[in-house]
């Protein structure tokens, strides 16, 4: 559904975003006849929002503080440009009070609430306060501006264990830490506020009592500046890791229509209170008996909208717009219908195997599958940078019901072909597909409860991607056998050595250990069908450099051949006692000094890559003998940042 005023304050938008919002953003705009401005980093010179625009602008270096952070910049664009309204997306300054005032003492339209309701709403700690004393059930804890080291220690004894630490400027899960004891309270409080800090120019923390295993439930609100509130449902975004989103639904398979009516009647009632305008959501904790806690009202566009309009049929960025050009809502809360289901789940350039360390560097071949929506940015050959989140992109399945949804986002989610860097793609699946979620009883606690299910040993799988791929390269593929003798291949992928011997047979297959396998036909793009011990079935393979990447049976590979490299005796990297970056990212701390003895597990560097800390340890105990980096430095993967000999 797309709104057409009849006449708008506001012909050019400029989209102060990246990635695959800046993109959603710009499609709701031109569909409705706008100009379109985008706006980008030196990092961000090649991505796909730059060419799709309109017109685009350089505001600034790759880091976000010194490009979609910086108000100036993007102030000086929109006149640059002749912008007269400007959308925020989400995340970077899409709920800074002063962002939205700038934009409106520069006689501009600001695409969301004004610059007071983010300032009553969008300081978690403020939210709360106007929410106790509106009635609202909240969570016990400590919103106070008394935030010294002591005085927080002091609330959390009082509040009890285990809690929360959250940072009151932000979301997404940083600046967030749950504590268990007292113990660990104020290393946990040194992290959350530097997260915090770096995130959002804010290292003001709450506390909170933490509701053990709780659904995570929040609702969707539309306001025009007539007065006029609705609520389009709610969405159950229980599936978190590190208290970020991972799956999300609308609706909920635990809110009934009572329940559904009554939380949304207490959204609706508060966002009137403050005067609201634009489109907006409260989070609420739900627990086992039913009852609801008001945690945080975001002031913006939440990255899982989309599920909300697959099952409403709206075009919330068409709202937002229409609501900004000074239009009544174009319905009433009777007019709201619910069709069907809708999952939506976030894909991230991270490994699951390595702890989800974020990932960056070059995407060789990008692939979504048809039948879904994709929301993304993305082509083949796109750098991903590492100083921006690690989502990249949202796959998102509707249905008639829940698990019509369920199966078509699985599949389709291991239709998607994602190569060159590591992803959660197969995480992703392993979610949708696991019993606890199928019955929809998936809570916050799920994917802890359920690692071991979801993050599954993959060696069987490994090793027959490995035969897969040798017999494609011996096959004729990469010029082939030219005799009929056994050869030996020896393929690698991470520190993992694959010794196989291929031979090739007489009508034209090869047989790698064993298995036979016959390839039938191989595409310019890769896509490869193949005949693997009587089954047939399809691949891509695509050369990256000196690796191999492999999508074969749903997973994403990357092998380089090593058949005549010396190999590497066990724990060679491990136990050299050099600290190497785990990804691209900037250093936020060094705790190594030249000369200090430290233990095995000593932190000694901290790195931030894709908005989140990461602390690198001493592999082995000894003295500090070298240390190559400084704070600020950028570092880029596998880089030795700190020595240590035993």
């Amino acid at each position: 559904m797309t709104t057409r005023p009849a006449k708008s304050p506001f012909a050019k938008l400029l989209v102060a975003n990246r990635g695959e919002i800046a993109m959603r953003i710009l499609r709701s705009a031109r569909k409705r006849g706008l100009a379109t401005v985008a706006v980008y980093s030196e990092a961000d010179a090649g991505a796909a929002h730059v060419a799709f625009a309109d017109e685009a602008v350089c505001i600034g270096s790759a880091l976000p503080r010194n490009s979609y952070l910086k108000i100036d910049a993007i102030l000086a664009a929109a006149r640059l440009t002749g912008a007269d309204a400007i959308h925020p997306g989400y995340g970077f300054l899409a709920e800074n009070e002063d962002f939205a005032a700038a934009v409106q003492a520069a006689g501009l339209v600001f695409v969301g609430p004004s610059a007071q309701a983010i300032r009553a709403m969008g300081d978690k700690a403020g939210a709360k306060a106007l929410m106790i004393a509106a009635g609202v059930p909240c969570v016990p804890g400590y919103q106070g501006d008394d935030q010294s080291p002591d005085r927080l220690a002091a609330e959390a004894a009082r509040i009890g264990w285990p809690l929360m630490i959250k940072a009151t400027a932000g979301g997404g899960g940083r600046g967030m830490r749950l504590v268990t004891g007292p113990e660990g309270f104020a290393t946990a409080l040194s992290s959350a506020k530097s997260e915090a800090k770096g995130a959002f120019g804010d290292d003001t923390v709450l506390l909170e009592r933490a509701i053990q295993r709780p659904r995570h439930i929040e609702i969707q609100i539309l306001a025009d500046r007539r007065g006029n509130a609705i609520h389009l449902g709610e969405r159950d975004c229980s599936v978190q890791r590190r208290h970020q989103k991972v799956v999300e639904e609308a609706p909920s398979p635990v809110v009934g229509p009572e329940l559904r009516a009554r939380m949304g009647e207490v959204s609706v009632t508060a966002v009137k209170s403050i005067g609201y305008e634009g489109a907006g959501t409260l989070e609420f904790l739900l627990d086992a008996q039913g009852q609801f806690y008001f945690m945080e009202m975001n002031t913006r566009l939440q990255v899982e909208h989309p599920v909300t309009e697959a099952i409403t049929g709206l075009d919330l960025i068409d709202l937002q717009l229409a609501i900004a050009a000074g239009d009544p809502l174009p319905m009433a809360q009777q007019d709201v219908r619910f069709t069907g289901h809708a999952i939506e789940v976030r894909l991230c350039a991270e490994d699951p195997a390595a702890g989800f360390m974020p990932q960056s560097g070059r995407l060789a071949f990008w692939n979504p599958a048809d039948g879904l929506r994709v929301e993304h940015a993305l082509r083949s050959g796109a750098e991903i940078p590492p100083y921006y989140d690690s989502m990249i992109a949202k796959l998102i399945a509707h249905g008639p019901d829940r698990d019509a949804a369920r199966r078509a986002l699985s599949a389709g989610a291991r239709r998607t072909e994602a190569l060159g860097i590591r992803t959660n793609l197969e995480f992703l699946a392993a979610c949708l597909d696991h019993p606890v979620f199928a019955a929809g009883d998936a809570t916050t606690a799920f994917i802890a409860e359920n690692e071991a299910d979801l993050l599954p040993d993959l060696t069987v799988a490994e090793a027959e991607a490995a035969t897969v791929l040798a017999g494609l390269l011996r096959a004729g593929l990469t010029g082939g056998l030219q005799h009929r003798f056994t050869a030996p291949l020896r393929l690698t992928c991470g520190d993992r050595d694959h010794d196989l011997r291929v031979q090739a047979l007489p009508d034209g297959s090869v047989q790698v250990g064993g298995t036979p396998l016959r390839v039938l036909s191989r595409d310019p793009d890769g896509l490869c069908r193949i005949e693997l011990a009587g089954r047939r079935a399809q691949l891509r393979l695509v050369p990256d450099g000196d690796s191999w990447l492999l999508h074969w049976q749903g997973r994403a590979w990357a092998f380089q051949d090593r058949t005549w490299h010396p190999k590497a005796g066990p724990g060679d990297a491990a136990g050299d006692g050099k600290v190497r970056a785990s990804m691209n990212g900037r250093v936020v701390s060094v705790l190594a000094r030249l000369g200090d003895q430290v233990p095995a597990g000593a932190p000694l560097v901290v790195l931030e890559a894709m908005k989140m800390e990461h602390t690198h340890a001493a592999t082995l105990a000894g003295k500090v003998t070298a240390v190559n980096v400084a704070q600020g430095d950028q570092v880029g993967a596998h880089r030795v940042m700190v020595e240590v000999t035993p």
